[in-house]
C-alpha cells in the first residue's frame, strides 16, 4: 500500500470516495496539511472490514497510535467501521458527504452497477453537467473554473479509475447497514455536509442521519458547495475540520 505522508501537527487519515484513488482529493491534502499530519491512500479491498484494516495499517506503518479519521463521501462509511471496531485508534471522527448508513440507488444507478463497463462511461461523462451547479457556486470566477476543470482532466488522465472496482463499492454500499455501527461510535463527530440544493450525488438528508445516530455528533454545512466541498473549497473545509479538531481535543487555538 502506497502511503501519502504530508504535512505535520496532529495526525489525520483521510479516506478517499467511490472513485477510490487518494489523487482525486489532492486539493484537500494540500490544505489539511498545512494543520495536520495528513496520511491518505489509495484504496485497496474487497469489502468494508478490508477497507478499515487499510486504515489501521497505513497508522500502524506510520507509527500513529491515534488519529482524526476523516472520510469523503464512501470513505465515510469506512470512517465509521473504523471508528466503531477500533474506538481506542480513533480521536476524533470527520464524515464529509457520507451516503446514509442505509442506501437504495436509484433504477438507473442499478443498471450502471449491473454492466458497468457499458453505462459507466456514461456515468462519467454526465458528471459534470451534474457538478455544474455545484462547481459555479463554489467557484464564481470562469477562469479559476477553467483551471478547477484542467486540473481534475489532468488527475483523471494521470490516475484513471476502474469503473468495475467504484461498481463493486457502490454495490457494497446497497448491501450493507453501518447503522448498528454509528451506535457503538464513542470518538467526538462531526458530519459535513454541503447547501442541499447543491449536493447532487449524496442527498444531504442522507448525510444528516449520522447527526441523529452517533451520539454527540454535530453537523455543519459548508456553504457555497454540494458534493466537493473538500476539494472545490479545500481551504474552507479545512477551516472547519481545524476548529472541530481543535474544541473536540482541546488544542492550541493555532494547529502547527
Amino acid at each position: 500500500m502506497d502511503i501519502i505522508d504530508r504535512g505535520s501537527g496532529p495526525p489525520l487519515v483521510l479516506i478517499p470516495g467511490l472513485q477510490g484513488r487518494w489523487e482525486y482529493l489532492r486539493p484537500a491534502v494540500e490544505a489539511l496539511s498545512s494543520c495536520f499530519r495528513v496520511l491518505t491512500f489509495s484504496l485497496d479491498a474487497d469489502d468494508l472490514d478490508g477497507y478499515a484494516a487499510q486504515v489501521g495499517r497505513a497508522m500502524s506503518d506510520k507509527g500513529i497510535e491515534r488519529a482524526t479519521i476523516c472520510g469523503v463521501s464512501f470513505g465515510g462509511l469506512v470512517a465509521v467501521r473504523f471508528a466503531a471496531d477500533h474506538p481506542e485508534r480513533c480521536s476524533a471522527l470527520v464524515l464529509a458527504s457520507t451516503p446514509r448508513p442505509a442506501l437504495r440507488l436509484r433504477p438507473r444507478h442499478q443498471l450502471y452497477l449491473r454492466a458497468p463497463w457499458i453505462f459507466g462511461p456514461i456515468f462519467l461523462a454526465e458528471s459534470p453537467l451534474r457538478l455544474r451547479p455545484e462547481i459555479c457556486a463554489a467557484i464564481p470566477d470562469a477562469r479559476a473554473r477553467r483551471q478547477f476543470a484542467m486540473r481534475g482532466l489532468r488527475t483523471l488522465l494521470s490516475s484513471p479509475v476502474s469503473l468495475s472496482r467504484m461498481a463493486a463499492r457502490a454495490r457494497l454500499i446497497t448491501s450493507m447497514d453501518v447503522g448498528p455501527d454509528c451506535h457503538r461510535i464513542t470518538a467526538p463527530t462531526l458530519i459535513v455536509t454541503g447547501e442541499p440544493g447543491l449536493d447532487h450525488v449524496v442527498p444531504v438528508e442522507g448525510s444528516s442521519e449520522y447527526v441523529r445516530r452517533i451520539a454527540n455528533a454535530r453537523g455543519v454545512v459548508l456553504e457555497r458547495t454540494g458534493h466537493l466541498g473538500s476539494i472545490t473549497r479545500p481551504e474552507a473545509f479545512t477551516d472547519v475540520v481545524r476548529e472541530f479538531i481543535t474544541a473536540s481535543l482541546r488544542l492550541p487555538d493555532r494547529v502547527a
